[in-house]
């Protein structure tokens, strides 16, 4: 796992340091599961194969899980694992992203930072490219913020990071205050629940805006 002091596991820096970065243009760290990806949604899928039902009534997983039959909360302890080996292919694509990461790919590097188990990471490179999303994808462990900055180190140009998770959000901001930090929360149930992570540039959760926000600070930069 990564260590919040900073360092980066040994697996992740491996990933980082096969990426081709150019130094000059501005780069997009972007999360999957609930940025690109409609994570909640296969969840709620694969539990009802499994009798299971979840209470999105808050911003919790294992917590909130319960037998349809008893309505009791029930525990999984394998579920992150067992979930991510069957649905990993399957999961879809959130609305406008991959249109919003196909026009900011003309001005920006886009890198995929994603948090699964390692041997599931070809399962989601081919599941992100069958949605118009061919990116490099980097599968990480743990906080965030170090491989953020790892990257962000690479180049002059403008840093943007997306992530649903605060503790996230609020990592890459220790790590690297230089980085535009954006709170996106896919599913608008989710999204409802949980406030803009300390840390954050900017909450937004729908593509378009994001779109928007990161093209206009690029523009910025770029008018310097």
């Amino acid at each position: 796992m990564s260590d919040p002091k900073g360092e980066i596991s040994a697996d992740t820096l491996q990933q980082l340091e096969t990426l081709s970065l150019d130094a000059t243009r501005p780069l997009i760290i972007t999360d999957a599961d609930e940025v690109l990806l409609k994570f909640m949604q296969r969840v709620e899928h694969y539990l009802e194969t499994l009798g299971l039902w979840i209470d999105l009534s808050s911003f919790a997983l294992s917590s909130n899980i319960k037998s349809r039959e008893t309505n009791e909360p029930v525990q999984v302890p394998t579920l992150i694992d067992d979930f991510f080996a069957s649905e990993t292919p399957h999961i879809e694509a959130a609305e406008g992203a991959a249109d919003s990461l196909s026009r900011l790919s003309q001005e920006a590097q886009i890198i995929v930072l994603t948090n699964l188990p390692g041997a599931h990471r070809d399962a989601r490179i081919a599941n992100l490219q069958s949605h118009g999303m061919d990116y490099p994808v980097v599968v990480n462990s743990g906080l965030k913020g170090p491989a953020a900055k790892w990257l962000a180190d690479k180049t002059t140009g403008p840093v943007f990071f997306l992530d649903d998770i605060p503790h996230n959000i609020t990592s890459v901001a220790e790590h690297a205050p230089e980085i535009n930090c954006i709170h996106f929360i896919a599913d608008p149930r989710l999204a409802k629940l949980i406030s803009k992570a300390k840390g954050a540039t900017a909450r937004i959760d729908i593509w378009a805006e994001a779109h928007d926000f990161i093209a206009g600070k690029i523009a910025d930069h770029g008018s310097r």
